[in-house]
C-alpha cells in the first residue's frame, strides 16, 4: 500500500500541493507544528502501516524539523519494513540502505534542521526592528487587566489551576504565565 503522509503547521495552509499528482492509496494528514514527533495523524500512520507498504513524505522537513527525529521515524518505519520516499529530494529508505544512503539522510536533514533555525532567526531579528520602530505589539493579551486580577485573586484563595483555565477559557500554562507576571512583578516592583 502506498500511504501519504502530510504536515502543515497552521489550520489554514494548503495541503493539496504536497503529495499532488502523487499515488497514493491512503494519506494522513496533520495539521501542527514539527518541532516535535507528538502528532496524532503521525501516530496513526505509524501504527497504520505493515511490512511492505510504501510511505511518501513531500519532503523531509514536513515529517521532521530536526536531525534526531527524522532518523528516528525513518528508523522507525523502515524497522517495520516500510519504504520511506521523501518526494522533493528523490531520496528512498529501506532498512538496508548504504552508507551513502544514510550519509544523505543525515546531511540533507541536517540543512532542513539549519534552514529552520535560520528561518527563527530571521524571524526574532524582523520582530526586534519591528519593535525598535513603534510597529509590533505582540500577541492581544488573553485577558482584560480586571480578570488577569480576578484569576491572580482566585489562585491566591486556593482555586485549581484547571479549573481557572476552564472558567476563564484560556490554557493551565496561560493561567501560570499570569501568576509568574504576578511573581515576577512583586520581586522586581
Amino acid at each position: 500500500m502506498r500511504v501519504g503522509y502530510i504536515r502543515v503547521s497552521s489550520i489554514d495552509q494548503n495541503t493539496v500541493r504536497q503529495l499532488d499528482g502523487v499515488d497514493v492509496d491512503r494519506v494522513f494528514t496533520d495539521k501542527a507544528s514539527g518541532k516535535d514527533t507528538d502528532r496524532p495523524k503521525l501516530d496513526e500512520l505509524i501504527a497504520f502501516v505493515r511490512d511492505g507498504d510504501t510511505v511518501l513524505v513531500h519532503s523531509m522537513d514536513r515529517l521532521a524539523r530536526n536531525l534526531d527525529d527524522l532518523r528516528r521515524l525513518v528508523r522507525t518505519l523502515t524497522g517495520k519494513g516500510v519504504r520511506v520516499e521523501f518526494v522533493q529530494e528523490n531520496l528512498t529508505f529501506t532498512g538496508e540502505d548504504s552508507p551513502m544512503a544514510t550519509l544523505l539522510l543525515s546531511v540533507m536533514g541536517a540543512f532542513a534542521e539549519f534552514e529552520r533555525a535560520l528561518i527563527l532567526e530571521r524571524q526574532r531579528e524582523g520582530i526586534a526592528v519591528a519593535r525598535q520602530r513603534g510597529v509590533y505589539t505582540g500577541r492581544k493579551p488573553a485577558l482584560t487587566p480586571d480578570q488577569a486580577d480576578q484569576l491572580r485573586e482566585r489562585a491566591a484563595a486556593g482555586a485549581r489551576k484547571s479549573d481557572l483555565a476552564r472558567e476563564f477559557g484560556i490554557s493551565r500554562e496561560t493561567v501560570y504565565s499570569y501568576l509568574r507576571t504576578t511573581t515576577i512583578a512583586a520581586v522586581t516592583g
